[in-house]
This record gives structure tokens, sequence and C-alpha cells, in this order.
């Protein structure tokens, strides 16, 4: 991968070469079966930020696992969302791994909530999922957990990271057992940690950094100066779409990918969240919250992918 040169033009081709398109002979759930393990007493919104994205993006389902006192909150925002609400049932595994082989992808973290049984719960479910090869987009509280627990993804090409630069300089601590604060995250150290874990990370920051032992690439598409706190689930939505639309067009065609189909999704995320926020910003402004991201969201997409050829 090379960071030179003009890339929006190009990328954007890239990804809007993944996106299947819309066909009357498709039947639901054939452009994306999408689940979320999140959703928590404190945190509901995170989970539905998530899953309307890689609804608004064109995914045909998403569920949502979360804390039965997320269930209602949940529904109550959307009749869109399948929800399930069993990450504090008796035994919420066997529960769980009914649902896995009818998903495309996998988001484990957002609003998920940090507590012992939580972990333990989202440890066996990360097992599980490498088992089917599951696409996986961890973020939040996923990430959390993989600071004293990194070995349970290494080594899985199937899994995109979306850390924040607080979040990426406390995996960088655990993993490379190095000093490291957020201010001074640089493209080489996200590279590092993606290349000794093995998977793709996406660092969110001024500019994001999407890096695997590939390369690194860069995404500088114009965003929003607002940093409302939810934007961070709109971009692990669409990572996990983007992920299963790339992943079914590498297998799709004998071509070797230019990209890896991680990266892809991991810069179309980043492009496509930049790009929402900056047209909830133009009319919101100081006021933006994620909210009014989720309208601008078609036609975040319609601006940079459609259309577009490679």
């Amino acid at each position: 991968m090379s960071a030179n040169g003009p890339q929006i033009p190009s990328l954007a081709g890239l990804v809007a070469g993944v996106v299947p398109p819309l066909t009357p002979a498709a039947h639901k759930g054939q452009a994306g079966r999408i689940g979320i393990m999140g959703g928590s007493l404190e945190y509901t919104g995170a989970p539905f930020y998530c899953a309307m994205t890689a609804l608004r993006m064109g995914a045909d389902l998403a569920h949502v696992f979360c804390h039965r006192d997320a269930a209602i909150p949940l529904k109550t925002y959307s009749p869109e969302l399948i929800v399930h609400p069993l990450l504090d049932a008796a035994d919420p595994l066997t529960e769980l791994e009914e649902w896995l082989p009818r998903l495309h992808a996998l988001v484990l973290g957002p609003g998920l909530g940090r507590r012992p049984q939580t972990f333990a719960t989202l440890g066996h479910v990360l097992e599980a999922a490498k088992d089917r090869q599951l696409l996986l987009v961890l973020d939040a509280d996923a990430l959390f957990y993989l600071n004293e627990n990194y070995d349970t993804i290494q080594g899985y090409s199937n899994a995109l990271l979306t850390p924040n630069k607080v979040e990426f300089a406390r995996l960088y601590r655990a993993v490379m057992k190095a000093d490291m604060r957020a201010e001074g995250v640089t493209a080489e150290h996200v590279q590092q940690v993606a290349t000794r874990l093995g998977v793709t990370i996406a660092c969110k920051g001024a500019v994001d950094i999407i890096a695997s032992g590939d390369g690194v690439m860069r995404c500088e598409v114009g965003g929003s100066p607002r940093r409302c706190g939810g934007q961070g689930d709109v971009l692990s939505g669409a990572a996990a779409i983007l992920l299963y639309w790339a992943y079914g067009t590498a297998a799709a065609t004998q071509e070797q990918p230019i990209y890896p189909p991680t990266v892809l999704a991991g810069w179309g995320a980043c492009a496509l969240t930049r790009r929402a926020a900056s047209l909830a910003f133009s009319q919101r402004g100081r006021g933006t919250l994620t909210t009014d991201m989720l309208p601008c969201i078609p036609q975040a997409f319609n601006s940079l992918f459609e259309g577009k050829t490679k």
C-alpha cells in the first residue's frame, strides 16, 4: 500500500467496486446480515448508531445482541432493529451461537460495558466467531478487552480494529510493552501493532490511519470539527457492511485485489463517516449530534461511492 498521490478518487472507486448492485432478483438478507454485540444499561445509543448506519448503507438486516436493560430502549429507537436481549441470560453463548451462522459480519463492543461476566462472554463469542471465520469489527469496549486479551485476536486476518487514538495508545502499551500517549501516535506505530497482531487497524484521528502488515494508508476526506459521542459507532457499522461486501467481491473474482478487503473496508468506513459528519455539520453547526448524521448517510454514500468506477 502507498499513501502517496491522490487517494480519494482511486480508493473511492475501489470501494464502489465492491458495492453490490440493486436488483429485483435479490432476496432479503443477501445484501448483508450484520450482528452487533453491544448495548447495556448505561449505553443504548452506540449499538443503535452502528446498526442504523449499516442499514442506511444498504445492509438488509441488523441484529443487536444486548443486555436486557438495553432491549426496550433499542426497540423504541427503531422498528428496523432485531433485538436479542440475551447477554445477561443464564447461558448467553448457547443462544448467541445459534445466530452466528446467519450473520455475514459481527461488530463487537459498541455500548457493551466492561462487567467481568460480559467480558467472559465476549471471549467465548470471539472464539466461536473465529471458528466460523466470521468477519469481525472490534470497537469501544471490545478494544478495552483486548488490552489484556490481545492474544485472542492475534493472527486473525478477518478482523478490523477501529480504535481512536486514546484506545490505540492503550493497545500499543499492552501489545508492544512500551510507553505511548495518544498525542504521540503515528502511522508507524499503528502499523507496528497491526503487524504484530496480524490484523487491520483503522485508527481514528485528525487524519485516519489504516494499517495492516502490507502497509499504511490515510483517509483525509473532509469531516467535521464536532467531536460528539457516537461517531465511532457510525464508523464501526459502516466497516461491518463494507467488510462483507469487500470479502464477497474478492471471493468472486480471480484477480488479486489491490488492497486487502479489511483495508478497503477500513478506508471506506472512515471516508463515509467523515462525509456524513461534514454534511450534518453544514446543517447543524455547533449543535451537531450523531443522530443528525444518520439521515446524511445515504447522501454521503452516494457522493463518495455511487457511480464511481475503479
